[in-house]
């Protein structure tokens, strides 16, 4: 059968489908359990969270699913030279985005504090919680963090956009790897070159990886119904991970509107921006996305651009100036059917078979 694979049988579940594991709250309990409950592997995104609140979404999950699920964090979580930037550099920032400040009545922010990396605290819960899964993005945990998750039995994931990042994760002993094609919503997980020039479609980026690394590989960017599985499975892929049909679902933590969008004719436009966080992403994009297209050399490197910028999101979302706002979504999102989970892990399951036969 179809779902019968490395990764499934690696991973411990009964369909090789992975839930992405969206950061910035957007992930959910209810989202994860559902999806692994189902056969599949849910995914909780915790680059934003504290020990401590990794610690009880980690419980929450345990209690609503015995099956295996997905803990993800960001490997590299500043681009900020001492977690910081120039008062020059900042006033800049402040001058380039205050015409939208003034729009919504809102004060400039001021300087954020300087940055200090998250991580290894974070990583360190995840070695004392052991979840099934560890996946990671924006590069490759040391060896003794690899070494003691292997040694805990802590399945690992890692992401590649280019050939060149595949073969560096599997070199270290990554467990199976994530080909992350341009396709795909929300950040561009490139570790080893720009993002900007990390722009491969997912089935060329799989097809590659295929050729050179000897792991499983899970396919992610523009696959949201069974014949998108059933198309990764034949060109080589162990799994595929799915992230903008999920995040559509109700089980999901994005908003209302988020959701909204993603069934909206808006989302037949999606774009690369660093607008809104100082790292290059795809969603739907904004006014300010369209605006500053040219002028992202101003922007506040990740993750200062995020906290400068949350304070317009906050005004934004309660003056309801949807405008204003970037909304993460792969370019699939035309393609969307589902609002419900289940049905969306069902159908994806009753395709693949019909596909595969």
């Amino acid at each position: 059968m179809w779902y019968q694979t490395k990764a499934s049988e690696i991973l411990g579940i009964r369909y090789p489908i992975l839930q992405g594991p969206f950061g910035g709250s957007l992930s959910s309990v209810e989202l994860v359990s559902t999806v692994s409950n189902a056969g599949g592997l849910g995914g909780y995104g915790a680059y934003t969270l504290s020990p401590q609140e990794i610690i009880e979404v980690d419980q929450q999950i345990k209690a609503a699913t015995d099956k295996p699920y997905n803990i993800n964090l960001w490997v590299s979580d500043t681009d900020a030279i001492d977690g910081t930037v120039s008062d020059d550099h900042f006033k800049k920032a402040q001058e380039l985005f205050k015409p939208y400040f003034d729009e919504l009545g809102i004060d400039l922010p001021g300087k954020p504090a300087p940055f200090k990396s998250r991580f290894e605290n974070q990583v360190e819960v995840i070695l004392h919680q052991r979840p099934s899964v560890f996946s990671f993005i924006f590069g490759i945990p040391s060896a003794d963090i690899l070494e003691q998750c292997h040694r805990l039995g802590i399945i690992t994931v890692g992401s590649a956009t280019t050939l060149d990042e595949a073969i560096a994760l599997e070199s270290a002993g990554v467990d199976t790897i994530i080909a992350s094609g341009f396709e795909a919503g929300g950040h561009r997980p490139s570790f080893l070159a720009p993002a900007e020039s990390s722009v491969t479609g997912t089935f060329v980026l799989l097809q590659l990886i295929k050729e050179k690394v000897k792991i499983p590989v899970i396919a992610a960017g523009g696959i949201a119904n069974g014949k998108g599985v059933a198309a990764a499975l034949v060109l080589g892929a162990d799994a595929v991970q799915i992230g903008t049909a999920f995040l559509a679902t109700d089980e999901s933590n994005a908003s209302a509107m988020h959701k909204l969008m993603l069934f909206s004719d808006a989302a037949d436009h999606t774009t690369l921006s660093r607008a809104y966080t100082g790292r290059l992403g795809r969603g739907i994009p904004s006014r300010i996305v369209k605006d500053l297209a040219n002028k992202e050399n101003t922007f506040l490197p990740f993750p200062l651009q995020s906290q400068f910028m949350s304070h317009l999101n906050k005004a934004a979302r309660e003056q309801e100036r949807w405008d204003m706002l970037f909304f993460w979504s792969g370019q699939i999102a035309p393609a969307l059917k589902y609002t419900k989970a289940a049905e969306l892990m069902e159908a994806l399951v009753e395709e693949t078979t019909i596909h595969d036969a």
